[in-house]
């Protein structure tokens, strides 16, 4: 059972104790920034004290918020820590005065290097390592936000948290035996579609996304975007018929209304067989807390719908990491 945070979190929560924070600024790129947006939904559910926002981490530094002074904290994170961009936007965000701190598998990586706080997380999809999903780049970060709004808000829901995350690779692994049967009847038929959507609204949403551009895109080379729930009745529901294929994630979160309202409209003018639905609700998730279940649904869908992700590039003879033609083969652009 986890009863502490981590060391190297602790730290940095001390060194800025300090400080007067009042921004938090969550930067990254591409699937490391799909964790920055439920980074944003819990402090916005749990913090009266700290305003927040999500920022790809070029435009971080184009944009050049007003707010960003020594009253910043700014979360970066990039899983190899090379991502060129990140790691300037963290010696951006120190020139304007603010606290940084980093997230990433390579503590002496460029980003980790620039950063004053470096926080260290376990990724299987990059290394091939199994990991506790407690110590995953998403629970690394929710025990942060979790420090922080002990010291600026007073509410310490720490002991709670690091209970649920004990309690989440157990879900995971129960949770693969769940979706299974689905996999297998869905997998032969989306792996032959040229589009596949995501579907999925509040703390779901990264995870949508993520598996969007860099699992179905990256990957797969299958054209994808991932919806909002709700955005997708204001345009998007447009394409939908018996061809249109969705990944719709049905999650725990106070925004659960918004996808199953999707979902409902995606199956009833659409077909059934190219709808694939995650359901939160047919998960086993004993000994996390109903408070945090809405926020560790999104790890149990993304590492889930990894494998399914392998069984699709087995039918479509694509490898997953292997078969990039751009990412991490040139430099040049």
């Amino acid at each position: 059972m986890k009863t502490e945070l981590n060391p190297d979190i602790s730290k940095a929560l001390s060194a800025i104790r300090g400080r007067e924070i009042r921004n938090v600024f969550l930067v990254a790129c591409g699937g490391s920034l799909s964790i920055m947006h439920p980074g944003k939904y819990f402090l916005d559910r749990h913090s009266k004290t700290l305003n927040s926002d999500v920022y790809n981490a070029d435009e971080f530094i184009a944009r050049n918020p007003l707010k960003l002074d020594e009253n910043a904290l700014v979360i970066l994170c990039s899983q190899t820590g090379t991502t060129k961009e990140t790691a300037a936007a963290a010696e951006f965000a120190r020139s304007r005065g603010a606290a940084t701190i980093a997230m990433t598998l390579d503590s002496d990586s460029p980003l980790g290097r620039t950063a004053e706080h470096v926080l260290n997380y376990q990724a299987f999809y990059t290394t091939g390592i199994p990991i506790d999903a407690a110590e995953s780049n998403y629970g690394v970060l929710y025990m942060l936000l979790a420090g922080l709004v002990n010291q600026t808000d007073g509410v310490d829901i720490i002991p709670s948290l690091l209970s649920s995350l004990s309690h989440l690779q157990p879900a995971i692994d129960k949770a693969h035996e769940v979706f299974a049967p689905m996999f297998d009847d869905y997998a032969p038929r989306l792996a032959k579609k040229d589009v596949i959507y995501t579907l999925a609204s509040g703390a779901n949403y990264g995870a949508a996304y993520s598996f969007s551009i860099c699992v179905l895109m990256e990957m797969q080379w299958i054209n994808s975007q991932a919806i909002h729930a709700n955005e997708y009745f204001h345009g998007p529901f447009e394409v939908t018929d018996e061809d249109a294929s969705f990944i719709v994630m049905v999650g725990l979160d106070e925004t659960r209304r918004m996808e199953e309202r999707a979902r409902d409209f995606a199956l009833r003018f659409g077909s059934e067989k190219n709808v694939m639905v995650l359901d939160a609700k047919k998960l086993d998730l004993s000994g996390i807390d109903e408070a945090f279940r809405g926020y560790l649904v999104p790890l149990v869908f993304f590492d889930t719908l990894w494998r399914f992700a392998y069984r699709i590039a087995d039918l479509r003879n694509q490898p997953m990491l292997e078969g990039r033609r751009y990412m991490k083969k040139i430099s040049d652009y």
